[in-house]
């Protein structure tokens, strides 16, 4: 696989872009409300909610490596190569299924 097919079944499928769309709202939208907020609550919740489970695996290796005072930018990291990991799986997937609907429709 190179970078080129990488890339098209992580970003330029309409699955991952719609799903990294609704990834990168969610983080603009948290930091929009932590920048203009006294009192943001649960708001830095979305984006891990959008990208588990693998954010949820991110975030327990990241604390075991660095302790539960891991900087804020070592969990963004977390979240984006979540993001994009699950991007890809989406973008596979549909490549798989439209593969699949392809040969269905030759026979």
């Amino acid at each position: 696989m190179n970078a080129r097919t990488l890339l098209r079944l992580t970003v330029t499928n309409p699955a991952s872009a719609i799903y990294l769309g609704l990834v990168g709202a969610s983080v603009v939208f948290t930091g929009v409300v932590v920048l203009t907020s006294p009192d943001p609550g649960f708001v830095g919740v979305w984006p891990f909610f959008f990208t588990a489970p693998t954010s949820l695996v991110a975030v327990g290796i990241i604390s075991a490596a660095a302790g539960t005072d891991a900087p804020m930018w070592l969990l963004a990291v977390g979240i984006a190569v979540s993001a994009l990991l699950q991007s890809l799986a989406l973008g596979a997937t549909l490549e798989a299924l439209r593969g699949r609907r392809r040969l269905g429709t030759t026979h």
